[in-house]
Formats: C-alpha cells, sequence, structure tokens
C-alpha cells in the first residue's frame, strides 16, 4: 500500500536511509528541512519542501493544504517541539511517529534485555530526560484526544559517515598513528549497534500500521559486541592492531563533563534489545550488517576523500592526558 509520507529532517544518519527505504517500497515521500545534504541527500522521487522546522509559521506555508497518512518528525527534542507538531497535525495525519531515543531507558538498566516496557529513567543525561518528556506527551495526547502517535526508540544507530566512538575519526587516527585509545571502564560492557540500513526496514515497515498507533517500538540490530571488540574491528578495518587502555568512566566524565553525560547516561552501561515487538508488526525486520562489515564501509569512506578524516585537537590532548594519568603502572 503507497502511503503519502512527510518526513521532518530527513538527511540524517537515521532518517536518510529510512527516506530511502520508503521511496523504495513505494510511498510518497516529502521531506521538509532548511536545506539539502550534500552528505546524504534525499532521493531523487521526494518532494522537497524548505522551511526551519523551529519556524511554525515558516512549516505551514511550506506544507500549505496539504495533509498525509503519516508524517514523522526527526528533529524533535524537547516537548515544545512536539506540542509544535501535535498542533500543527492534529486532523491532518492519520500516524504521527516520534523518534525518541533507547537512552531514555532506565539507566542503568535493572535487567537484559530492554523491552519496550522497561522503565524511563535516565537521571545522567539530558538529552535522554527530554525524549522521555515528549514521550509523556504525546501519552497524553493520545489517551486524552486520540492523537495517532507512534513511538520509535532507536539505540546507537550509524552508517558509513559515523566513527561510533566519542571523538570520531580523531580515534582511528590515533590508531594509524600507533598510539594508545581510551576504552570507557573495562571494555567488556555489551553494546548494541545498528547499521542505518537496517533500522530503516523496521521502520518504514511500522508506517501506516494500525498496529503501531499508541505504540512504542525500539529497532536495534540483535549483535551486541563487547566495547573491546568494538575497537578492534575498527582497528582491523583501518588495518592496524587497537591499543587499549581503559579507563573508568567516572575518571572520564571528571575531566570532562560533555563526554560523561553521554557516557554515563547511555555507552557506560550494556545494552542488549528483545526486538519481538517490532518484529510482530515487521516481519520481514532481520538485521543483515553486522558491524564488522559496518566498520569497512566506515574506513573506506574516510579513507575516500582526505577532508572526511577529521581529527579534534582538543579531544587528543584530552586522551593524552587520561591516558598519562590512568594507565596501568608496571609492577
Amino acid at each position: 500500500m503507497s502511503l503519502k509520507v512527510l518526513f521532518i529532517g530527513g538527511t540524517g544518519v537515521i532518517s536518510s536511509a529510512c527516506s530511502e527505504r520508503a521511496v523504495a517500497v513505494g510511498h510518497e515521500l516529502y521531506v521538509l528541512n532548511r536545506g539539502e545534504s550534500t552528505t546524504r541527500p534525499s532521493p531523487p522521487a521526494a518532494h522537497l519542501l524548505r522551511a526551519d522546522v523551529r519556524d511554525p509559521g515558516a512549516v505551514r506555508a511550506a506544507i500549505g493544504d496539504l495533509s498525509f497518512d503519516v508524517v514523522v518528525d526527526f528533529l524533535a527534542f524537547s516537548p515544545e517541539h512536539v506540542q509544535q507538531d501535535v498542533d500543527l497535525f492534529t486532523g491532518r495525519t492519520g500516524q504521527y511517529v516520534f523518534i525518541s531515543s533507547a537512552s531514555a531507558y532506565q539507566t542503568p538498566p535493572s535487567h537484559l534485555p530492554v523491552v519496550e516496557s522497561t522503565p524511563l529513567r535516565n537521571p545522567f543525561w539530558e538529552y535522554s530526560r527530554n525524549k522521555a518528556a515528549c514521550e509523556d506527551l504525546l501519552v497524553h495526547e493520545y489517551r486524552e484526544h486520540n492523537f495517532p502517535m507512534t513511538i520509535v526508540r532507536p539505540s546507537h544507530t550509524y552508517d558509513r559517515t559515523l566513527v561510533p566512538f566519542d571523538g570520531g575519526w580523531t580515534v582511528v587516527d590515533r590508531m594509524r598513528r600507533g598510539l594508545e585509545v581510551v576504552v570507557p571502564g573495562d571494555g567488556t560492557s555489551l553494546w548494541t549497534l545498528t547499521h542505518n540500513t537496517d533500522f530503516a526496514v523496521g521502520f518504514v515497515g511500522l508506517l501506516g500500521a494500525t498496529a503501531a498507533i499508541g505504540e512504542a517500538f525500539h529497532i536495534t540490530s540483535d549483535e551486541f559486541p563487547t566495547w573491546n571488540q568494538i575497537y578492534t574491528d575498527l582497528a582491523d578495518a583501518a588495518g592496524v592492531e587497537a591499543r587499549l587502555v581503559h579507563i573508568a568512566s567516572d575518571s572520564i566524565a571528571a575531566a570532562d563533563p560533555e563526554l560523561g553525560a553521554g557516557l554515563l547516561g547511555d555507552k557506560s552501561h550494556s545494552m542488549v534489545f528483545d526486538n519481538a515487538k517490532v518484529r510482530a508488526v515487521v516481519p520481514q525486520f532481520r538485521p543483515v550488517i553486522p558491524f564488522r562489515q559496518g566498520a569497512r564501509e566506515i574506513v573506506a569512506w574516510h579513507d575516500a576523500e582526505p577532508s572526511r578524516r577529521v581529527v579534534d585537537d582538543r579531544l587528543n590532548s584530552l586522551f593524552d592526558a587520561l591516558i598519562t594519568a590512568y594507565r596501568p603502572r608496571p609492577l
């Protein structure tokens, strides 16, 4: 069944793959954002609408009198953003999909695997608390006003442009120069990395699904390597051996609170997900790209163009200082 779909955003890591998938399965796609991305351009078949999504008047002017079977907002990060969507699209869409975050789940989790009924509680990271507040607003709108919402919680989703470490390519550059790299904790916590094309299969399958209305879903890979393995896979793809130095997340947070928020609020805890709920609605969702393959895609993309290999001097200095302070001393 072909649907008329509006993506607010549409050119990010997650949304670009979803755009490609939506067009591939035959949906009529509209993409609303401020401008086209050169890294992840919209599919040629998509209808492009131009507006600043934070300007309600501009958005209203851009969409005119259009209505949609599905509206998806990839760029809503606060209850105010979601309320703007509710005000704008009530009566103009059969389904509104909010992109939340698996980091909103109870942190650290009391049990694994995480399921959709796992409580939302992250005392460490404001980003995650804001996403949970958005969900609260939508649940209220659904219960009280029958607003046709669906909540989707991605975990750590990547594409070829995204090195999955704080510091990005800086970490791979250090590996290639034979330098040690910082691994939070002891590196044995389990982490779920999802290729964006795998995510898109599950996501697009939820669009227009009656069973998805009023429900929340996470969509993740079924692979959960340790952080040690993730660093090793990237090093192998880069053609080098990883020299890992394990440093407590609390120590990293003390040296850099911004990095620490994401570590203590997300990455330092094992996160494994049960995808049974999304599979019940989208049986074709079967992730097929392991991170070892994804790592080769990441390195190949960065190696293809020197300007993509961006090194952060500040983080390099931070990593050097942490390694000097916390490297285990020989007995």
